[in-house]
């Protein structure tokens, strides 16, 4: 068997409700494993506009995923106050920003800080006073951040990191994968990291 890759790209969307779940998770997980996470916001919204799969004009299947959320995370340790205000981020402003912070290097936190705000303090994402307040928290000039994270330069970074998990065939946030194998929603995390690691049963099963 090849050896493992030991690298997980986590794909997720800031005003995603399943991904505040795995942005809370993937740390300690991956820190146990010996696997290394890259953080990569993309627009699961476009993904979901061309597939014809808009989960917000769904109000049943929505009521029972906040429910599930609230379930998986008194589940796994993860605070829940509410529902976060939802949707978000309607320009996905903070989801531009967060393509500005992976370029920086200050990705993971800038996605604790703002999961943290929308749902423990009930703010909305990209919303001006609650970005800079989240941009101050972490030492950044709120003005600069968000003037690039409005750059033509940004936004096609942006469009092509999207393009990376589409390629892959993702279709919803979160998305892990190891090279092209992929692995959808929170539930899946424990096993993108064992896949990662080397670990999963099906990669012992094809070694044998």
């Amino acid at each position: 068997m090849n050896a493992p890759s030991r690298n997980l790209d986590f794909f997720y969307f800031f005003g995603s409700g399943y991904a505040y779940l795995s942005v809370m998770r993937i740390d300690a997980l991956a820190d146990a494993a010996g696997v290394t996470v890259t953080w990569r916001p993309f627009s699961v919204r476009a993904l979901m506009i061309e597939q014809n799969n808009m989960i917000r004009e769904q109000k049943q299947k929505m009521a029972y995923v906040w429910r599930d959320i609230e379930r998986r995370a008194a589940r796994n340790g993860v605070p829940f106050v509410r529902p976060p205000i939802w949707p978000t981020d309607p320009d996905q402003l903070a989801n531009r920003v967060g393509i500005v912070a992976q370029a920086e290097g200050w990705c993971r936190e800038y996605t604790l800080a703002s999961f943290r705000s929308w749902y423990l303090d009930g703010q909305p994402l990209g919303a001006e006073g609650p970005l800079a307040a989240i941009l101050a928290g972490l030492g950044r000039n709120a003005a600069e951040v968000i003037g690039r994270a409005n750059s033509d330069d940004i936004r096609a970074r942006y469009d092509a990191q999207t393009d990376v998990a589409r390629r892959l065939g993702a279709f919803g946030s979160p998305t892990f994968a190891v090279g092209s194998e992929i692995f959808w929603g929170d539930d899946r995390l424990e096993e993108a990291i064992a896949w990662a690691a080397g670990t999963h049963p099906a990669q012992r099963n094809a070694a044998g």
